[in-house]
């Protein structure tokens, strides 16, 4: 069965970017119509529903904040019955955690983006129960048509992979401000290391994806011995600094995602 109609439950930051993704992909506006409550606008071509509509849709997208599922699922329940799949990007509610709240749906996906969908150059995750072929290659299609599809068959790591390609960006802007805070902090105009710092980033990540070498073999080539760059790479290597800090922080991100899921859970 195909994906053909689908309706956005919720329209915030994310579900937007994946909307201005898939258009800007050449998906029609048609396939789409947006559940919100309080919106008065939507893209060219997307019907806006302030009131639950009354029609059928092969998928809803949900896209609400975590701890708005308890309240929202009995008004939402209705509307996802054994025709229509259930696909959910909220962080840190599994699979059976769904199936408990929509126990009528034909299938439920999982579907972890970043905010890079808006670009087509995201990551996205996907992890599922009850679909048909058919249905999990339309899901694999919507994910590519805004990046790339990384289907996981161990739910387990769900949380994990969003913290590290959900939350990912984040971490990165992170490292481009602290990169350019250095340099600011040792004389350079701010503004311009801002720059610098963020063109920097944007070539090496264009270099790692083109490259048929891993990150770690990159950074060796760029480094000569006893030169300027390994010397940077020295400060980061020592007593593996740099890989113990990021690993604490994709733990960190990671252990967040189970508690909002047990806070859901509660609410439910």
């Amino acid at each position: 069965m195909a994906l053909d109609k689908i309706l956005i439950v919720g329209f915030g930051k994310m579900a937007q970017a994946m909307v201005e993704g898939w258009l800007a992909s050449g998906i029609s506006p048609d396939r789409f119509a947006i559940y919100h409550p309080r919106r008065s606008e939507a893209p060219a071509g997307i019907a806006l529903h302030n009131e639950w509509p009354d029609e059928h849709f092969d998928a809803v997208l949900l896209a609400v904040k975590p701890q708005m599922l308890g309240e929202l699922a009995p008004q939402l329940e209705p509307l996802i019955g054994p025709d229509t799949v259930l696909v959910s990007v909220l962080a840190g509610i599994d699979l059976a955690g769904l199936r408990r709240v929509f126990p009528r749906a034909g299938g439920i996906a999982r579907f972890m983006p970043n905010l890079a969908v808006a670009l087509r150059k995201s990551p996205n995750a996907l992890a599922a129960t009850g679909l048909d072929d058919a249905q999990r290659e339309e899901l694999t299609r919507l994910a590519e048509a805004v990046g790339s599809a990384e289907w996981l068959d161990d739910e387990s790591q769900f949380n994990l992979v969003t913290a590290l390609a959900g939350s990912g960006p984040g971490f990165v802007f992170r490292f481009i401000d602290a990169l350019a805070g250095g340099a600011a902090d040792m004389g350079l105009d701010r503004a311009q290391a801002d720059r610098l710092a963020t063109a920097m980033v944007e070539g090496a990540s264009a270099l790692a994806g083109a490259s048929e070498h891993s990150a770690a073999e990159l950074a060796a080539r760029v480094a000569s011995k006893g030169g300027m760059t390994q010397k940077g790479l020295d400060v980061l290597d020592d007593g593996a600094a740099l890989q113990e800090l990021l690993r604490e922080c994709l733990r960190a991100a990671r252990d967040r995602g189970a508690e909002m899921a047990e806070m859901a859970g509660d609410k439910g």
